[in-house]
């Protein structure tokens, strides 16, 4: 048993864990299957590696970018709440689980079992139709964390191997069912581009894609307007860079101004130093935009790679898989300005949520963080704009924002991790994991069951609707 733990926390902390590395050798096994020329297979890995780790410095840089406001606005009313932002989560799922004396370590054979479920359920594709392999790694390993938690708080007598075990087919079942689920809508956003939304929001996805159309104006669909294209001088705003500094300028300068020079220097000397106030306010604005730009160059570089290779894959391994991947991905598609109001109205959204806490006197106060407010707005907003048009942008982001605050207080209370200050706060964990939580927490491990085989029925309801080309991924409507 060591020997098999040992080759799984090396395997782990140099595959698993890095996403650069994990992708760069799917891409590698994809060419070798399609019996590619060594070097053209190299060259494949290299551009791979180094696109990825492009996107994480971008989505770095992204995060820089915003966390002095947020930590301004705890410094200026001296807020203590929880956080809801995946890194928080799994900082608070491991000190949760170390207060119980357990450790992080069944996390880690969580996300093995559950990445193992993953594979067979899409070998099995024929039977289960599901299509997808959930790739992203750093994400996988804050879910099992999270997950195991929740799993060992509610059923404690399930604090063993087979409650990992039971975990882990929980967690996995959720990464097929619900990246399948993002398949058509991210087909029809890329124009085909042959991958999957593999992240934390897509049941946020599949509703955009599904309902925005509900909200769009009858002048956008007698019109056809699907583009946010502007007139006169607002035309400006049609150059992505522009538009994008200008927002923030609007959202991020609103926010320095009011918390003052003073305070944002001590949240942010390094990059404050001996600027003044305004030039300092349009530094950080535009540094968003450099973030963004960057993060979109490293998502065309890897994912050129990963959708070739992986035909390789999906034409023998895994027939008729398609990788699911970070919804950073995404950021490259669809109408530039449709990611950055989709981050505004979803911040909106949140603030009006808070704002309800507040004045309701809730015991609970959350703190946004940088992950759900951007990440999944974001990405919301694109698959809205595209189904709904503006006002589809605006009604799902701004509710998307709402439920992040108001589900994960749920959650927060559910799964007691107010007094370890984090939670993850992405939409999926605000919405579909506390539901089944409650499942969970009256029917016990039957819930659990219960759970996997409802989730299991979704994607047997989406073959029914489309059986021709379910697994040619044609374009109909799930």
């Amino acid at each position: 048993m060591s020997i098999i733990t040992s080759i799984f926390t090396v395997l782990f902390n140099n595959v698993l864990a890095q996403p650069p590395i994990f992708i760069g050798l799917l891409v590698v096994l994809g060419y070798a299957l399609m019996k590619k020329k060594w070097y053209e297979i190299g060259a494949g890995f290299i551009r791979t590696v180094v696109g990825y780790m492009i996107l994480q410095a971008g989505a770095t840089l992204i995060k820089n970018a915003a966390q002095p406001m947020l930590d301004a606005i705890q410094a200026k009313w001296a807020l203590e709440a929880v956080i809801i932002d995946p890194n928080f989560g799994l900082t608070a799922a491991t000190a949760a689980l170390e207060s119980i004396g357990e450790t992080a370590s069944y996390a880690m054979m969580t996300l093995l079992i559950a990445f193992l479920w993953n594979i067979l359920l899409v070998f099995f594709r024929k039977a289960t139709k599901i299509r997808t392999l959930f790739t992203a790694g750093h994400i996988m390993v804050k879910q099992s964390t999270v997950a195991t938690w929740i799993i060992f708080l509610l059923i404690p007598g399930m604090r063993n191997m087979t409650g990992v075990l039971m975990v882990g087919l929980l967690c996995g079942t959720y990464w097929s069912v619900f990246s399948n689920l993002t398949v058509e809508a991210t087909q029809e956003l890329t124009d085909n581009a042959g991958f999957a939304v593999g992240h934390q929001q897509m049941v946020g996805i599949w509703f955009a894609y599904r309902f925005a159309g509900l909200f769009k104006s009858k002048k956008e669909d007698k019109k056809e307007e699907k583009e946010l294209n502007l007139g006169g001088f607002m035309s400006i705003l049609d150059d992505y860079t522009v538009s994008v500094t200008l927002i923030m300028l609007l959202f991020f300068g609103i926010i320095m101004i009011i918390m003052g020079p003073e305070v944002m220097k001590s949240v942010d000397s390094s990059n404050y130093g001996s600027l003044s106030f305004p030039v300092y306010i349009i530094e950080r604005c535009c540094a968003f935009t450099v973030a963004l730009v960057i993060l979109k160059t490293g998502v065309r570089m890897f994912v050129n790679e990963m959708v070739e290779s992986f035909n390789g894959i999906s034409s023998s391994v895994l027939k008729g898989a398609l990788p699911a991947v970070d919804c950073a991905a995404t950021l490259s598609f669809g109408e530039a300005n449709a990611s950055t109001l989709g981050f505004l109205f979803g911040a909106v959204g949140q603030l009006i949520a808070i704002a309800g806490l507040l004045i309701f006197k809730s015991p609970l106060l959350i703190i946004p963080g940088f992950v759900p407010l951007f990440y999944d707005n974001a990405t919301i907003g694109l698959y809205a704009q595209m189904k709904g048009g503006r006002r589809g942008l605006v009604v799902c982001c701004i509710a998307s924002g709402m439920l992040q605050v108001l589900g994960s207080a749920v959650a927060i209370i559910l799964f007691q991790m107010g007094s370890f200050g984090g939670y993850v706060g992405n939409l999926d964990w605000a919405t579909l994991w506390p539901l089944m939580g409650f499942i969970i927490k009256y029917l016990s491990v039957a819930g659990v069951v219960l759970c996997i085989v409802l989730m299991l029925v979704i994607p047997q309801l989406q073959y029914r609707r489309h059986k021709e080309n379910y697994f040619n991924l044609g374009m109909e409507d799930d």
